[in-house]
């Protein structure tokens, strides 16, 4: 593997207002680098430093000025333009953080407003970072989802159903200006369409999640074509994975449906498993075994083997269905919807 996702801490790097201690991001440019591994790195993860008021008109601003200050020291140090992802999930952190208070800002009701608020400050650190890199790529990173209103809906959860499950992309439409222009969104702001997948991605309206292979799971590749259709870019599968001995099998279905669109035209550049990582869940601390490596154990990772045959043979099947491919040239504020 040549390309991983990882985070720059804003939260650790900037401490005090407008100074930044690099000192826990600049080993992993380093290394990254030295490794030969291409990183997309995100800028802000559900975190900010504490100084700032994410509600607060001046946080756009500060965070382009951060995203512009990371953006050079990538650079610098790894002697590339930088590709990133500057809000993860804003659909999700907007409904998590600002509509049920799962985490932070800890609100209730005002998810519509934190998700314009990401919106502001995704644009205002693209604005930032083309300033001073103008080669600089972007990737989004949104869920994509399916809410089945149930066999026996009437006409109005039917419509209900169908309202929420557009709105996975309220978050892109803001960006790109197709809604609420005043935003100052514009199609140039989004440049690799990454969207994210997981096994509980989707439900019946009100209800219980649809597991894969029931009459009601929408096809993954369909979700791919409807998402490229509105918005016409190159994807990547930002995020995608299972826990447990579903891992393998949930690679081989994506990595299907990947294939299966990708033999029609579509773009689609590359499959990201996520997390890579076991890791301690974040409401119960218990240990969840997702992705290739396990939590340490007397200092070693083991590698989760049946994942690890399974990526060799899609990674082959990939490349032997399409070959390396450069991924199009970004859109630029100039160029037309």
């Amino acid at each position: 593997m040549r390309t991983a996702r990882d985070g720059l801490r804003w939260h650790l790097i900037e401490q005090a207002p407008g100074r930044y201690d690099w000192s826990s991001a600049a080993p992993m440019v380093r290394a990254a680098g030295q490794s030969g591994m291409q990183v997309i790195w995100d800028l802000c993860h559900y975190g900010w430093p504490s100084h700032i008021d994410i509600w607060s008109p001046a946080f756009p601003a500060s965070f382009a000025r951060f995203s512009r200050e990371a953006a050079l020291v990538i650079a610098d140090v790894s002697g590339a333009a930088p590709l990133l992802c500057p809000v993860n999930e804003i659909s999700f952190w907007s409904w998590a953080g600002g509509e049920v208070g799962r985490f932070g800002p800890c609100t209730t009701g005002r998810g519509a407003e934190l998700k314009r608020q990401l919106v502001r400050a995704w644009i205002a650190a693209v604005d930032a970072v083309r300033s001073a890199i103008p080669d600089a790529r972007f990737i989004s990173a949104e869920p994509a989802i399916h809410i089945d209103p149930g066999g026996m809906a009437t006409p109005e959860q039917f419509a209900a159903a169908e309202h929420n499950r557009l709105s996975q992309f309220e978050a892109i439409d803001l960006l790109t200006g197709r809604r609420e222009p005043e935003l100052g969104g514009h199609p140039g702001y989004l440049d690799i369409l990454g969207i994210n997948f997981y096994p509980d991605n989707q439900w019946y309206y009100g209800g219980l999640t649809i597991p894969l292979g029931h009459h009601a799971f929408r096809p993954f590749g369909q979700i791919v074509r409807e998402w490229h259709g509105r918005y016409g870019r190159p994807i990547l599968i930002a995020e995608t994975g299972s826990e447990g001995t579903a891992r393998a099998s949930w690679l081989h279905y994506v990595c299907g449906e990947v294939r299966e669109v990708m033999a029609q035209g579509l773009p689609v550049e590359g499959v990201c498993i996520y997390p890579i990582l076991e890791y301690a869940g974040w409401e119960n601390e218990r240990i969840c075994k997702t992705g290739l490596l396990s939590m340490p154990v007397a200092g070693v990772r083991h590698v989760y083997e049946p994942l690890a045959a399974e990526l060799r043979v899609q990674r082959a099947l990939l490349q032997d269905g399409t070959g390396d491919r450069e991924v199009g040239p970004s859109p630029r504020l100039s160029e037309a919807a």
